[in-house]
């Protein structure tokens, strides 16, 4: 009698597309490369100047295009010259010609806790890979210096994007990760939130340039109205790694169930 051997199948590894709004020399996303690097194939697909504050914003009325990064040592790497989520749509339908197993989207320099989800290009570049069923995570460590400590970020990135690889999570799952800044050992934790009702209370600062005419320029202070101690910013000024689960659905089930009791047609 012949015994069969059973073949055996290597599993092929993960692929986990890489991004971010920074921009693809930004020392962040350097570091989410390095989180990363062993856990999978990497690609990264990033834009080719800083995108901050772009949002969910689209490129239509130009023309975009790809260019081979080198900047990464045995990583295939493209610079774009559109908005992180036209990084995300070319990944996919471009480079990769598949749907990456998980996206990852940072290191941002600088917060995205509480509104600051809704303006940030690196959650939403996270945001486009969920709507194209690509389970997402949005990395931002709470230092803007281009000489950041980032050691305690790549800890925690390398360690909550294992536990996703790993965990059976829907495909539409978005993770808004923000990390303390400052020396990694003083991190306490992790801490699974909600987010803050916090917002910037803004001013323009009215200006003249040389030629005499006005202009604008944008600031603000952080206001925090939320003094829940479940929350992104308790847990960042705690010391503690904050993870929201966020989703692109905005309905208000709430509400909509109230008025299909009360608004009859």
């Amino acid at each position: 009698m012949t015994s069969k051997k059973t073949a055996r199948v290597k599993k092929e590894p993960p692929v986990i597309l890489i991004t971010n709004d920074d921009g693809i020399t930004a020392p962040g996303i350097r570091s989410l490369v390095e989180a990363a690097k062993d856990l999978g194939k990497i690609v990264v697909v990033a834009p080719d100047k800083p995108q901050s504050g772009m949002g969910h914003a689209i490129t239509i009325g130009h023309p975009l295009r790809l260019i081979p990064y080198h900047g990464f040592d045995g990583i295939e790497a493209w610079q774009c010259t559109g908005t992180p989520v036209d990084c995300v749509k070319l990944a996919v339908d471009k480079i990769l010609h598949r749907k990456p197993d998980i996206c990852l989207s940072g290191i941002n320099h600088g917060a995205n806790h509480s509104i600051n989800v809704i303006y940030s290009g690196t959650m939403s570049a996270a945001v486009e890979a969920a709507i194209e069923s690509i389970p997402s995570i949005g990395f931002s460590l709470l230092d803007y210096s281009i000489e950041a400590d980032f050691a305690g970020a790549i800890e925690y990135a390398r360690k909550i994007t294992a536990l996703m690889l790993k965990t059976r999570l829907d495909k539409h799952t978005i993770l808004n990760v923000n990390i303390p800044k400052g020396d990694k050992n003083l991190i306490k934790g992790m801490k699974i939130c909600r987010q803050a009702y916090a917002k910037y209370e803004e001013d323009f600062l009215e200006r003249t340039d040389p030629h005499g005419r006005k202009y604008f320029w944008l600031t603000g202070e952080f206001k925090n109205m939320d003094k829940g101690k479940d929350t992104d910013v308790w847990a960042l000024e705690h010391n503690f790694v904050s993870i929201v689960p966020v989703q692109f659905d905005l309905t208000n089930y709430v509400l909509m169930d109230k008025l299909k009791k009360t608004w009859k047609s």
